[in-house]
């Protein structure tokens, strides 16, 4: 089963996946060849930016953000779950890029249980339905991705403030309660994502389609301003 699982996961095939080139047993060992992404990952970049007391621009959330969306999108038309988006696990290349990686590791696992995900560390990103260990699909990558798009704006994660306890961890996940975003410092339309990837009923929540649409025409106003602004011509 498990080869079975990597030859899927060696079939995906995009810019912002990190390339599964093979896999064997060697000794009783699973051992995966990966794509080389040189420049740490989502989580040191958001770290970075908290040590130095910077918020992080908004044309550069669109843009890492609009990357991963792309990536989801392809893999949950292929009716491929993630089961781990987090920023940990988006990979930077030097010239910028955002790649997802880790795709399925948490599977191989054989993790069934939310109990079970907490000793792996605090399931910060684990959707309503997975901390209830109730059924999930894809939408549960959706609200990971949402936690993903606030941590990029808030330099924490939605529901960091309690780790003490799990108990009051799960309900403030299973109630989405998080603290809001300042509107004077983001524009509407990244908070109102937020809410629609982060809606604690995933039948209500939006797919990954609508969350990468969202994402990209954010993305591109950014650049076509940036462009405008650079082309304005300086009075003489």
């Amino acid at each position: 089963g498990c080869m079975k699982e990597m030859a899927l996961l060696q079939n995906l095939d995009h810019p912002h996946i990190i390339k599964y080139y093979t896999s064997f047993i060697e000794s009783g060992d699973l051992n995966i060849v990966l794509e080389l992404a040189d420049s740490g990952d989502l989580a040191r970049f958001i770290q970075h930016f908290r040590q130095y007391g910077r918020l992080m621009p908004e044309p550069t959330i669109w843009r890492y953000f609009s990357q991963v969306c792309a990536a989801l999108k392809y893999m949950h038309l292929k009716r491929i779950m993630h089961r781990d988006v987090k920023p940990a696990n988006v990979f930077i290349t030097r010239d910028g890029m955002a790649k997802l990686g880790d795709l399925g590791m948490a599977r191989f696992l054989n993790l069934k249980s939310a109990a079970a995900n907490t000793l792996l560390g605090t399931p910060y990103y684990m959707s309503p339905e997975r901390v209830q260990e109730q059924e999930y699909d894809l939408r549960s990558d959706v609200w990971s991705a949402g936690c993903l798009l606030y941590e990029l704006a808030a330099l924490q994660c939605p529901f960091s403030s309690d780790t003490k306890n799990l108990a009051s961890l799960f309900k403030k996940i299973v109630t989405s309660d998080y603290p809001p975003l300042p509107s004077n410092l983001y524009s509407d339309e990244l908070r109102a994502l937020i809410s629609v990837c982060m809606d604690p009923n995933p039948m209500k929540r939006r797919d990954m389609s609508y969350a990468c649409t969202v994402a990209t025409q954010m993305h591109e106003r950014f650049v076509r301003a940036a462009a405008c602004k650079r082309q304005v011509p300086s009075s003489t």
